[in-house]
């Protein structure tokens, strides 16, 4: 937990305050069994009004003092864990946010938000009991320890016994439950990557009447869940029987004793009862201290999977950027060289060999083959990915050498899966950029041809998007994030296939205002269907990874096989659609 101190200095005073007032609290607890067996001793066996009446307001004194600071105490405990929590959850999301792609797929989304959520919540519970009780319990233990011998010594040995094999009991249960949180914590990713899969995709289960199928893996994930559950606690709910079993054991020790020290006057009626209170104290600031500890066992697993990401190192970052404040200004792109892989162990490479120039403001059509590499060829551009060998060249200096920021500043990219979020239209369309005004917003709908369908609705551009756009089609969709890439205005624009639900009309009204309107804009268009590209500047052939071709439509059709083969394969829909 020292790896957050930087954090607690914000809340210093609930750090020093909430454990204070606990233990002010507990000084309390073993002063008022002392007083109450001075009210029996020396009050009641006496028959002494005054004196129970004097000690009896100092009792009440005693627990109004102990109620405003354990009161204290668990305000500012609960406090400084609950902003203690929001700062490393704050933390951790703004880790994740600097993730790349690979570093999102070395942790899975359902871990990451198992981490940030339910994990980050134990290490909150935990702190939260740490405040509470971590000084609380052994200022309590202590001080019930020595008004024990104070009472009667040769009695209070009997802890000289019980303590060791608590403290054994409680390192057994703790070293036991440990390996066990972790495996727990692991199959609450399981369960979070399959709700997420499930919710995300419910159209596609609904449409292939899969229900039933979701619901039996659900089930067995579920289940998996609960069995880990109950064999990490049940180890943990072992502990207060046998904490029981030994108290009750100690309390029959102590009577016997004590029985016979009354019979012969050794021992007062009202100290046996100070004594046993003292005991049961004893026994519960250690039951306390073993959950705290139990807690953080737990918390321990997870502050590890919460470690794990704050400490990851970003595979890609612009630490070492020489123009870090240098924008994209021309749009040229090249490639030299360029291999890549996904999986830096596997002997293929996705990418091979890559060489290619794009002139700023030229149309470029990316072609081929499911699988050919044509979207990880576009993900280096804008270093989604970084390459393995070779260089990618913005305006003739490597990507690396640029900050993220202005590198993606002067990119727009629409990828293959369009993603709107809960919002209006205009506030999904101002992602692209959050200043635009509402003509901006209009003329950028006008080009990406989707300015009829909104104006036709109810509400026009304040119309509500469900999550994810679920309340309009794929093709509108698609022309929704293509309106929002344009409003960043980009040196570059790619669309990755995002046109594919849109007909073949409207797909060549939006090049035509691409052409009309971003004259000076790099286009790069990844399509399936010839159409899409047909008009490029230049048409770039993918196969396996390599460029097999570059070149315009009619050069293409009699040098390069892959791509006659595309265009045979469409001819109907090409002679249908094509000028």
């Amino acid at each position: 937990m020292l790896k957050y101190r930087k954090y607690i200095k914000n809340y210093w005073y609930c750090f020093v305050l909430g454990p204070l007032f606990m233990v002010l609290e507990a000084t309390g607890e073993f002063l008022l069994p002392y007083i109450n067996a001075n009210i029996i001793n020396n009050g009641v066996s006496e028959g002494n009004l005054n004196f129970i009446i004097k000690n009896g307001i100092y009792m009440a004194l005693i627990a109004v003092f102990m109620l405003i600071t354990g009161i204290l105490g668990a305000f500012f405990a609960i406090r400084g864990a609950s902003n203690l929590a929001a700062d490393i959850r704050k933390h951790t999301y703004a880790k994740i946010q600097k993730f790349s792609f690979s570093d999102i797929d070395r942790f899975t989304t359902g871990s990451l938000i198992t981490r940030i959520t339910n994990d980050v919540s134990q290490v909150q519970n935990f702190m939260q009991s740490l405040l509470r009780g971590f000084f609380r319990s052994p200022v309590m233990l202590i001080g019930a320890l020595v008004m024990s011998f104070t009472l009667n010594a040769k009695l209070a040995r009997v802890f000289i016994v019980v303590i060791p094999v608590l403290v054994l009991l409680m390192y057994l249960i703790i070293r036991t439950c440990n390996p066990r949180y972790i495996k727990m914590q692991q199959q609450l990713d399981n369960l979070n990557t399959q709700i997420g899969e499930t919710v995300t995709n419910e159209r596609v289960i609904k449409s292939f009447v899969r229900e039933e199928y979701q619901k039996e893996n659900f089930r067995k994930t579920n289940r998996g869940l609960v069995e880990k559950t109950v064999s990490a606690l049940k180890i943990m709910i072992l502990m207060m029987p046998a904490y029981n079993i030994v108290i009750n054991i100690t309390t029959l020790v102590v009577i016997a004793v004590s029985s016979k020290q009354i019979n012969v006057g050794g021992m007062p009626i009202g100290s046996l009862t100070a004594f046993i209170t003292y005991l049961n104290q004893v026994l519960m600031a250690l039951n306390f201290m073993a959950n705290i500890i139990l807690q953080g066992s737990r918390a321990m697993a997870s502050n590890k999977r919460i470690r794990e990401v704050l400490d990851a190192d970003i595979l890609l970052d612009d630490k070492n950027a020489r123009y870090s404040e240098k924008p994209v200004t021309k749009g040229e792109i090249e490639f030299k060289n360029v291999n890549f892989a996904y999986y830096k162990t596997n002997s293929e490479n996705v990418l091979n060999n890559i060489n290619l120039k794009i002139g700023g403001g030229e149309f470029v059509g990316i072609i081929g083959s499911t699988g050919s590499g044509k979207t990880t060829l576009i993900s280096l551009i804008s270093r989604l990915y970084d390459v393995d060998s070779g260089s990618v060249l913005v305006d003739n200096i490597n990507v690396k050498d640029y900050s993220l920021y202005n590198l993606r500043e002067g990119i727009s990219v629409v990828l293959q899966k369009n993603t709107l979020f809960s919002g209006t239209i205009a506030e999904n369309l101002r992602w692209g950029n959050e200043n635009a005004t509402d003509e901006e917003i209009k003329q950028a709908a006008k080009v990406a041809c989707i300015d009829g369908f909104i104006e036709s609705l109810k509400n026009g551009y304040q119309t509500e998007c469900e999550q994810g756009g679920g309340n309009f089609s794929g093709g509108q969709k698609q022309r929704l994030c293509i309106a929002r890439a344009l409003l960043k205005k980009p040196k570059i624009l790619i669309l990755d296939d995002s046109t594919s639900a849109v007909d073949t009309a409207t797909d060549a009204a939006i090049r035509r205002n691409f052409r009309e309107n971003m004259p000076e804009t790099t286009k790069i268009v990844i399509a399936q269907r010839i159409n899409s590209v047909i008009d490029a500047d230049k048409i770039v052939v993918m196969d396996k990874g390599r460029i097999v071709g570059v070149g315009k439509h009619e050069t293409l059709i009699d040098t390069c096989a892959e791509y006659r083969e595309i265009y045979l394969s469409q001819k109907d829909l090409n002679e249908g659609g094509a000028a």
